[in-house]
């Protein structure tokens, strides 16, 4: 049952990716707007994910020392990835194009994949966890398949081709589910250090990555929209918490 959970958790991650398909009739203005807020529920709910969900369930199974020491490594290698990579979520279709062609893609797939590891060590610890883990995947992977649809438009392939690719680089996170399924039932320190990886992860893209995007608009109105959108995402996991105490 803890593999059926960890594939349909990744096979409906990865199809996310079709979303740009709803934007093709919105105008860029709307857009925008639609998805700094969806950047800001996003990066709320990825920070509550990593401290309310996902430290708390590593602490309670592992020595903190070496929790953190994860966590710290995650970041650090996280930030290493996205530096070598060029990974970039472009949330607003503004990325340049010399290098992001077949290396966004390939970023994308290294990206998703870590993704389906994240998500099965998170089931394999708990299934209310790999639930949670898995909102909290969707909600960021929402503003970022815009974000990499978009891209990918811009550098001149066909709507239809870009959502292809989009998909394809996707379904990478079902294969890296699978893989953390494998060796997380067989190895009981790979799945210790899943978890504080995950965590390390989450911080990394909510801090590195999405809040930096929701200080490009300086209206008052947009600073209260987005605010109240990561307060929301952080309410949400809170609230997800104390359900399952129940």
């Amino acid at each position: 049952m803890t593999l059926l959970f960890i594939i349909l958790a990744t096979v409906v991650v990865s199809l996310i990716s079709l979303v740009g398909i709803l934007t093709l009739g919105i105008n860029h203005e709307r857009m925008s707007r639609i998805t700094l807020a969806l950047v800001g529920l996003a990066a709320g709910a990825l920070m509550g994910g990593a401290f309310l969900h996902l430290l708390p369930e590593a602490l309670a199974e592992g020595e903190a020392d070496a929790v953190f020491l994860y966590v710290l490594a995650s970041f650090v290698g996280f930030f290493l990835i996205e530096r070598l990579l060029h990974w970039r979520h472009c949330h607003k279709g503004e990325c340049s194009i010399h290098t992001f062609g077949q290396m966004s893609m390939l970023g994308d797939t290294i990206h998703n994949f870590i993704d389906g590891l994240v998500i099965a060590g998170a089931f394999i610890a708990d299934w209310r966890l790999g639930v949670t883990t898995t909102i909290a995947m969707v909600l960021h992977e929402i503003p970022q398949e815009i974000g990499d649809y978009a891209v990918l438009v811009h550098a001149g392939y066909s709507r239809t081709r870009a959502l292809m690719l989009n998909l394809v680089t996707a379904l990478s996170a079902v294969l890296g589910g699978a893989v953390g399924y494998y060796f997380g039932a067989s190895s009981a320190s790979f799945e210790a250090a899943l978890l504080p990886i995950a965590a390390g992860g989450f911080l990394y893209i909510a801090a590195a990555d999405l809040l930096p995007e929701l200080r490009s608009d300086k209206s008052v109105n947009a600073i209260a929209r987005s605010f109240a959108m990561f307060i929301l995402g952080i309410a949400f996991m809170w609230a997800i918490k104390l359900i399952g105490a129940e």
